[in-house]
Formats: C-alpha cells, sequence, structure tokens
C-alpha cells in the first residue's frame, strides 16, 4: 500500500500541482508569491498497516506580514504547523473527505479523481486569497479565536480601529460565557492599549 501511495505522489500528484505552479519538497508542495506561501501537504497517519494506508490532505497558507507581527524569524519552506491559515481538504472542499485510504479494494482511478478535483478547488480557493488580510478577514468571519491577537495587530496598524472592535465584541459574544475568556481578554486588551485605542466593553 505504501508504494501505491509513492506512485500516487509521483505520478499524478506532482505533475498536476507543478503544472498549477507548485514545488514538491517531500511530502509538501509549495507555491510562493510576493506576499505568501501556499502549501499542500500530505500526512500518513499514523495508524497505517501492512493492509491499510491512510493519509491527509492538509492546506496551509504562511504570511511573512503576519510572521513579523508575531516577531517570529521568516522561513521559506513553512511546515503545515507554522502556516497562518490551517486547514484539511475536506473544510474546503466539500466532496473531500478528511482522510482518504488506501485498501486492497480501493478503486484507485475513482480515488485519484477525487483527489485532483478537490486540489484543483483548494488552487482556486488559494487564488482567492492573496493577502494577510484575506487570511485575517476568513478568521473574524468565524469568528474565530485563531490568529486573533495577529488579526488585532494587523488591522490596527492599519488603522482599522473599527473592524478590530466589531471582531472584539464578536469574540466577545461567542467566547465571553468560557472560563478561559478572561485570559484572552486582558491579551486583546493589552494589544489594544499599544496602539493607543481605547476597547469599550459591550
Amino acid at each position: 500500500m505504501q508504494q501505491i501511495f509513492n506512485e500516487l505522489i509521483k505520478q499524478d500528484i506532482k505533475p498536476f500541482l507543478i503544472k498549477l505552479g507548485f514545488k514538491k519538497k517531500g511530502l509538501n508542495f509549495y507555491r510562493t508569491t510576493e506576499n505568501l506561501i501556499y502549501l499542500i501537504n500530505f500526512q500518513k497517519s499514523s495508524g497505517n498497516t501492512v493492509d491499510t494506508m491512510m493519509f491527509y490532505v492538509n492546506c496551509g497558507i504562511y504570511a511573512a506580514q503576519l510572521a513579523q507581527l508575531q516577531s517570529r524569524e521568516m522561513v521559506t519552506a513553512p511546515k503545515e504547523a507554522a502556516c497562518h491559515f490551517r486547514a484539511r481538504i475536506g473544510s474546503i472542499v466539500e466532496d473531500a473527505p478528511d482522510r482518504f485510504s488506501i485498501t486492497a479494494t480501493t478503486n484507485m482511478d475513482e480515488l485519484t479523481n477525487i483527489l485532483l478535483l478537490g486540489l484543483e478547488e483548494v488552487h482556486n480557493f488559494y487564488e482567492t486569497m492573496t493577502s494577510a488580510r484575506y487570511i485575517v478577514d476568513y478568521y473574524i468571519a468565524g469568528p474565530f479565536l485563531h490568529l486573533a491577537e495577529e488579526s488585532f495587530r494587523l488591522l490596527l496598524q492599519a488603522n482599522d480601529v473599527t473592524t478590530a472592535k466589531l471582531y472584539y465584541n464578536a469574540l466577545q459574544k461567542k467566547y465571553g460565557t468560557e472560563q478561559r475568556w478572561s485570559i484572552f481578554q486582558n491579551k486583546y486588551q493589552a494589544i489594544f492599549n499599544q496602539y493607543g485605542v481605547e476597547l469599550e466593553e459591550d
């Protein structure tokens, strides 16, 4: 099954993603633009056996601007965990599973077709995410706690105080009753203070 997986990557995935502008490094595929690095990562499951090969497709976008706000060293080939946008393919592509499985009875033509169609849809999604602000807007729309500190810094640096306050209020409404909220609240208030913005509570 491992050999079938290797052939899938070599014969089908690699040529397809190279045509879309990606470069292969191990089980990572990168496409670099002026502002962002787009990643597609193939992660083998820890539960694989001789008879079953399972793997995940992880999607990530790394933004140098957000890395600077995190005071982190710039990287040219980020791991998935270092990306600012992170999602499994199933979160982006409705028809794609979160985990793929190869067994002796797997229809490889069907699996390959689903995978390639999914990767094309991921690429199309990446085409809509062209700057750090698009990543921030994605998490604001949730609203999600992930990347909140960097998002507040980016918004306040751009003097977009209105959006920053709306995002804070949305987070407070969603998570305010949780015990951990006070920890996030203190962090966010400190960031607003750094930029000289008064944060009014709802």
